[in-house]
């Protein structure tokens, strides 16, 4: 048998903290109201892979604030074609170009909130249970009642024979959104934290017709703000955190335990690799061929697992939670 091997962590997750406000922004796709100026860009987004994968093509950078009523983001997207072509809400918006938020109030990894928003300003608000990977069904049939959201093209929308700079979304989610799916304090208290991501579904296009057509048999990029490691955002516990600030941005502290939480979403993804291979789960680190952990705890059934590491633990279906 080889040497055991180490874990193999995620990235650390990006950090951001959201300065608090007096009052809601007044929204007009812009980004242009004074408070914004109080906000600090985010990093540029980054290939859903990481930085080792090819940059993206344009850039995107986001902002965020809150307030009593609302949790407000705005992005900017470079984009020399702007286009879109749904109309509907909670039509399949990734099929255009677009933004999309992912929302995990208590950073449980479960029971979230994804909202979609492409060019014309069309809307697709939706709550997953669980990660798909972890047998969660989304119920498109929610929606994030008193969401307003304003978009602006820099450009000419639909309009192949010009060339635009790009476009910008801004999205103020209502507290009474966030009750029905969080298990913490809604509206949150001054450091807080929350598990939250960006991404920005682009499609490569061709003009056809006189007009912009997706280019046949290609993926689309995914670029996001924090980056997954993987091809799939419905893995919440390797989402970016969002801190809330007090009126000046200053941060609390971050978040704790950053360190704990990574090794126990990579070894779960060691155990559902296990799992596929054997049809149970391992109750060591031998089995997974890795080296001991001290302090680890692995607890299996048949169907059951659970893993804990300090003050942390997770279950078969990645939900994380804190100990006592």
């Amino acid at each position: 048998m080889s040497d055991p091997a180490a874990l193999t962590l995620p990235e650390p997750p990006r950090q951001y903290c959201a300065p608090r406000v007096d009052r809601p922004v007044t929204l007009t796709g812009r980004l242009d109201d004074p408070l914004w100026a109080l906000a600090p860009w985010t990093e540029d987004f980054l290939d859903i892979l990481g930085a080792h994968a090819p940059k993206p093509r344009h850039w995107t950078r986001a902002k965020m604030l809150w307030d009593p009523e609302y949790l407000t983001i705005g992005a900017v997207m470079e984009e020399p074609q702007v286009w879109a072509t749904k109309t509907e809400h909670d039509s399949v918006i990734f099929e255009d170009n677009d933004f999309e938020i992912f929302i995990d109030p208590d950073c449980d990894g479960h029971v979230y909130a994804e909202i979609e928003v492409n060019a014309l300003n069309t809307t697709w608000d939706l709550l997953l249970v669980a990660p798909y990977r972890a047998g969660g069904p989304a119920i498109n049939g929610w929606e994030a009642k008193g969401m307003k959201t304003a978009v602006h093209v820099d450009g000419v929308l639909n309009d192949p024979s010009h060339v635009d700079r790009g476009w910008s979304v801004e999205v103020a989610i209502p507290w009474a959104v966030f009750n029905e799916i969080a298990h913490c304090e809604c509206p949150p208290n001054v450091g807080d934290v929350w598990g939250i991501n960006f991404s920005r579904v682009q499609w490569l296009s061709e003009v056809i017709d006189g007009r912009n057509v997706k280019v046949p048999n290609r993926p689309e990029d995914n670029w996001v703000w924090s980056p997954m490691g993987v091809v799939d955002m419905h893995r919440p516990l390797r989402w970016g955190r969002l801190e809330f600030g007090d009126a000046a941005g200053k941060s609390a502290g971050g978040e704790e335990d950053s360190l704990t939480r990574r090794t126990l979403v990579a070894l779960h993804d060691a155990q559902l690799v296990y799992r596929g291979r054997t049809g149970q789960w391992a109750s060591t680190t031998t089995e997974l061929g890795l080296a001991a952990l001290p302090g680890l705890t692995i607890q299996t059934t048949r169907s059951l697992l659970e893993m804990s590491l300090d003050s942390w633990s997770i279950d078969h279906e990645s939900k994380l939670r804190r100990l006592g």
